[in-house]
């Protein structure tokens, strides 16, 4: 009998196959110009060259959630919400116009304006569907009835999410859809109770400086109009009606984490609980302060959220698991496609730990990537390739727009780009010769894969690095080593013995699983300890604007998609954009949005802050973007600060003083002394000093100023105009750009005599 016939490089495995499919080394798309007196002709004639095969058939698909993208970017963008009536005709009109022009041959730019404009209509009909009251001003004690959509056990308190069905307030009229409570831990209630309470509601939290993330945005797209804490008891009710359906699942699928957690509880404590649970049930506010700052420190803060790679695991574990088994049947391998039914019952746990951990917008997207490559492998597709990506990115775009601007899902299609770039460019070529004795004798040895790990961490980590920066002002050094160290021992050990517990709890068998989990978290937790204490594991990077991570995600997205040496622009691109990201210079002076802290700096080029309240997020968040390692309780923020009742003062790097005035009667000093006076009050006409009040903070927020001359260049959190439904405006005003301190008035002088002499006239 014949010996059947075997695939190009079926010996030498997936690199084989790879080198089989992909031109040699030397076989480089499209060449490199010739260098000499013809070398601009040359170049020219390879651009155009290489622009034509860029824009070769096929090659446009991975655009199409870009371009899709930048739409969903300007409508968050905008001052104003746009009407929905003009956004979603123009799409379907240009989605026409592009249809019409398919033998033209602009054609793919057509096609793009199309998709952009579909990204903005697709936003503006998801804030449209979402759309529910916000509260405008706190309120400080409002009662409640509602059922409870949500309960998250955290460290130190609990938290739930109320839907509102009744809301009282004795002095202002009001109505919520959702409200997020915290409450003391032990005490949250049960998802689906209905409840009664007492509450302290305060407005969605704005930026907390200019160009920070937006709070309110992302609560509002999740239904939550206001957030708070509980005062005093929580009474259960019977309900005057049913939840829903909505509801009935929720409380489900909280028993079962519940449950899940119970299991865990049993044999495991701390942290090495709080993280099985994260890993399995995506409830990961349990995980104390210092494990959880070295996770991230190290490089391993994406192992506490559900993404690609617990998706990859769970779904790998699966497959391989099913088709192992059906294949010790001799009948099935030879006669029926065991690989599709392994890919399908992967599919199903997939979808099944989609919905255990909670859905959140990184789940989502690695389920909807995971589905895609498991459809294709049951299809007969090539299943890693950047069509998936775009098709997985399209997914969660129309689902859910206002993930565009979320950092999860910013990193993890960054790192997902960077992977599959690496293996269908970087991965052939570095082992296109894998029958060599020299690498079949390293790969005996894990050579091959302890390589292919170091690639995938290496790329992963510098395609994030943008985006960790911006969003989280650090950057990961070692991320690297802690992944080469921890990595394998998740894989192998934590998540396979994580998914047999949940096999085996209904059956009583799951103590040893939950035991072997235990010592891998154990293995995780020294790996990340040990590099986050090394010398400069603490990479911090200063705050800089949107304009460089836009033109560092650009740079990404041709090194990623584009195949022709014309890919490398993107590198430019990426070091143009550190070089504006470093060189962006720092304010001397940030306020809040309530105007109860003040940060100035100071001669020493630290800041030095002045406050009034005993929230230190705000501070804490100032620090981080200041690349400060300080804390927000270190006594050296208040070195140069004095303060009494009336308020604080502070002196500036020129020493000019920066005052943050309390009360009413110490405004008249403040005014005359001071460069700059920050109230919460109505600052006076006749104010000599630059102020910001009551009236600009109310309306623009947290403000960032920068030294001008004699007056302060502000930058704010909302400029004036702006009003979108998370942050609504209050009123219309108008404000100098630059506030510069007015000529001093002379002081009117105190008549009123002595006390002694304010009797009666003798």
């Amino acid at each position: 009998m014949a010996e059947p016939a075997r695939p190009p490089g079926w010996r030498r495995g997936i690199a084989g196959m790879m080198a089989d499919v992909w031109p040699p080394r030397g076989a480089r798309t499209g060449g490199w110009p010739e260098v000499g007196a013809d070398a601009w002709p040359s170049l020219s004639a390879h651009l155009t060259r290489w622009t034509r095969e860029e824009a070769g058939a096929g090659r446009l698909l991975p655009w199409v959630p870009v371009a899709f993208g930048a739409g969903i970017a300007v409508y968050f963008a905008a001052d104003h919400e746009p009407a929905l009536w003009a956004s979603v005709p123009t799409a379907l009109l240009l989605c026409i116009v592009a249809a019409l022009m398919r033998r033209h041959p602009l054609f793919p730019a057509a096609v793009m304006i199309a998709v952009a404009a579909s990204g903005y209509a697709v936003a503006t009909s998801k804030t449209a569907r979402v759309a529910h009251p916000v509260l405008p001003r706190p309120l400080y004690s409002v009662a409640l009835s509602g059922f409870v959509e949500a309960r998250d056990i955290r460290e130190r308190s609990d938290r739930i999410v109320l839907r509102v069905t009744a809301i009282e307030s004795d002095r202002h009229a009001i109505t919520l859809t959702r409200v997020r409570l915290a409450v003391r831990k032990g005490t949250a209630p049960d998802v689906g109770s209905f409840v009664q309470l007492k509450a302290r509601l305060l407005p969605p939290l704005a930026p907390v400086r200019p160009g920070s993330y937006d709070f309110a945005r992302d609560m509002f797209f999740q239904g939550i109009g206001a957030s708070g804490f509980v005062m005093g008891g929580i009474t259960t009710l019977t309900p005057p009606q049913e939840g829903g359906f909505g509801l009935r699942y929720g409380a489900a699928m909280q028993g079962l984490r519940d449950a899940i957690d119970a299991r865990i509880r049993a044999q495991l404590d701390g942290d090495e609980r709080a993280i099985a649970t994260a890993l399995l049930t995506g409830r990961r506010d349990a995980i104390t302060p210092d494990v959880n700052d070295a996770m991230f420190i190290s490089g391993l803060g994406h192992v506490l959220s559900i993404s690609g790679y617990h998706m990859a695991v769970v779904a790998g574990v699966v497959f391989f698991a099913v088709r192992a088994l059906l294949a010790l049947i001799p009948g099935l391998t030879v006669s029926l496609p065991i690989k599709k039914w392994a890919a399908a019952a992967a599919l199903v746990a997939a979808a099944f730990y989609l919905l255990l951990s909670g859905a959140e917008v990184a789940t989502q997207r690695s389920f909807f990537m995971t589905a895609v490559v498991l459809i294709a492998v049951m299809v007969d597709r090539r299943a890693v390739t950047f069509r998936t990506l775009a098709v997985a990115a399209m997914i969660v775009l129309i689902a859910a727009p206002e993930a565009l601007v979320h950092p999860s899902f910013q990193m993890s299609f960054a790192a997902t780009l960077g992977l599959v770039a690496l293996v269908q460019f970087g991965l052939p070529r570095l082992f296109a010769t894998p029958d060599s004795s020299v690498t079949e004798r390293i790969a005996l040895w894990g050579g091959r894969e302890l390589a292919m790990l170091l690639l995938a961490s290496l790329i992963a980590g510098l395609a994030t690095t943008p985006y960790a920066a911006f969003h989280f002002h650090r950057i990961t050094p070692y991320g690297v080593l802690a992944n080469l160290a921890a990595m394998p021992v998740v894989s192998a050990l934590v998540m396979p013995a994580g998914l047999l517990g949940l096999l085996a709890a209904p059956f009583g068998l799951d103590g040893l699983c939950w035991t072997l989990m235990g010592w891998g978290i154990d293995w995780m937790i020294a790996v990340t300890r040990w590099v986050a204490a090394l010398p400069g594991a603490v990479g911090r990077v200063t705050a800089f604007g949107i304009g460089p991570l836009i033109l560092a995600s650009f740079g990404l997205l041709l090194i990623g998609l584009l195949r022709t040496p014309l890919r490398w622009s993107g590198a430019v691109l990426i070091a143009i954009a550190t070089i504006w990201s470093v060189s962006t210079p720092q304010p001397d002076i940030l306020i809040s949005g309530d105007g109860r802290a003040v940060a100035v700096r100071g001669r020493d080029g630290r800041l030095h802050v002045m406050r009034t309240g005993k929230d230190v997020f705000v501070v804490k968040e100032w620090l981080e973007a200041d690349a400060d390692p300080r804390v927000p309780s270190d006594p050296t923020l208040g070195d140069g600060v004095s303060c009494d009742e009336s308020g604080c003062v502070m002196a500036m790097a020129d020493g000019r003083f920066v005052a943050l005035t309390l009360r009413p009667e110490a405004l008249a000093d403040d005014c005359t002394r001071a460069a700059l006076i920050v109230t919460s009050r109505a600052a006076p006409a006749s104010c000599a000093a630059a102020a910001i009040d009551r009236q600009r903070l109310q309306q623009q927020g947290a403000l960032m100023l920068a030294t001008q001359g004699a007056g302060f260049a502000v930058t704010p959190a909302r400029a004036v105009g702006t009003s979108r439904p998370w942050w609504p405006a209050a009123e219309t005003g108008e404000f100098e750009p630059v506030l510069t301190p007015r000529a001093s008035m002379p002081r009117v002088q105190d008549a009123t005599p002595p006390e002694a002499e304010q009797g009666a006239d003798d």
